[in-house]
């Protein structure tokens, strides 16, 4: 499933995906495989990126 509200919160912080891949340490392909909902991210990346963008986990990571 895709990560629209990943992709939504980084665009609301005028950030590409590469820009949020260096401040969360990773590369650009894997913020992009996780909007895509093609790739699980380890917990700490999930605090990592919710913390870079100002969003809770159950904001960005949480499915209803």
């Amino acid at each position: 499933m895709k990560n629209i509200r990943l992709k939504m919160a980084r665009i609301e912080h005028d950030l590409s995906q590469g820009e949020l891949a260096e401040k969360v340490g990773v590369t650009r392909q894997t913020i992009g495989l996780i909007e895509l909902g093609k790739y699980n991210p380890t917990l700490n990346l999930c605090i990592s990126i919710c913390k870079t963008l100002n969003k809770t986990l159950d904001e960005l990571f949480w499915e209803e």
